[in-house]
């Protein structure tokens, strides 16, 4: 009597549980999905400046707007005066929009290029202070990735008064690392930068002796020789050309010569950045 053949029966792979991957066949491997960290913001441009300043705009297109509806039903003194008042607000909104544009969208700004004509041998050791808005420490590790930086925010509503810096520091949170400060007492030790670097920042502190005591507080930071790099806009004739009455938020030339001569700084150098913005260097006695 002949043998029944054996039947052979399908393999059935256990059953997956929930949650499980399914196994993979021998040598290949499934790709492994690492977690990214969010892309920075990009530099604020026209867009972002209008946005921290919208307060601003709104009053200009309410004015704007609200004189070219009246003019029609007033007499006609009153009317070339609401017509007259109507496109100098706009022209004003229009003006300041397109040097905005220019200086943080068009020029070498935020890419820092103009900075080796001022530090030919580069930062050294460098601190970056900010009021609220921090946008030149990245590109400054970028570019000088073996330098060590220390980044000190002296942000306090108290001090920094400007709604627009509360709106930009939402936008821009502090980096990590970035130690908070005053302007009478940086967490930083004495002698200690070759350079500091202070860009769109000292201005927000609108008090002198506030403005006083960060200076004196930069040249104890910085070592026999070292440098502050002070970045601003001015209060002079182009820039209110360009912005109007907004100009008198930035200060005069010699405002910051006055305060850098009292902290015992000398200047070295100065550059303009797209017309509208000034690069100063300032050292410190090697002595």
């Amino acid at each position: 009597m002949r043998a029944r053949p054996r039947q052979r029966l399908p393999r059935q792979r256990p059953p997956l549980r929930l949650g499980a991957r399914p196994p993979q066949s021998p040598g290949r491997e499934s790709p492994v999905s690492t977690p990214t960290a969010p892309p920075p913001p990009r530099p604020s441009g026209v867009r972002e400046v209008i946005g921290y300043n919208w307060p601003l705009y709104a009053a200009g297109l309410g004015a704007t707007a609200a004189g070219l509806a009246l003019a029609p039903h007033l007499p006609r003194i009153p009317a070339a005066l609401a017509r007259t008042g109507a496109l100098t607000a706009a022209a004003l909104l229009a003006g300041s929009t397109a040097a905005s544009w220019w200086v943080y969208d068009r020029s070498a700004l935020h890419s820092l290029d103009w900075l080796g004509d001022l530090l030919p041998d580069g930062p050294g050791d460098h601190l970056v202070i900010a009021t609220g808005l921090d946008e030149t420490s990245r590109t400054l590790s970028e570019r000088h990735p073996r330098t060590r930086q220390q980044i000190v925010d002296l942000y306090d509503p108290a001090l920094t008064t400007e709604g627009s810096i509360r709106r930009a520091r939402r936008r821009v949170p502090p980096r990590p690392g970035t130690l908070p400060g005053h302007p009478s007492r940086l967490p930083v030790a004495t002698a200690s930068q070759h350079t500091v670097f202070a860009v769109f920042a000292a201005h927000e502190l609108r008090l002198a002796p506030d403005r006083e005591a960060l200076f004196a507080e930069i040249t104890r930071t910085l070592r026999p020789g070292g440098t502050l790099v002070l970045v601003e806009h001015l209060r002079d004739g182009p820039n209110t050309a360009a912005f109007g009455p907004g100009a008198w938020h930035f200060m005069p030339r010699r405002e910051w010569l006055r305060l850098a001569r009292g902290a015992g700084l000398h200047a070295v150098a100065e550059t303009k950045i797209a017309t509208l913005v000034t690069a100063f260097t300032f050292r410190r006695s090697s002595a």
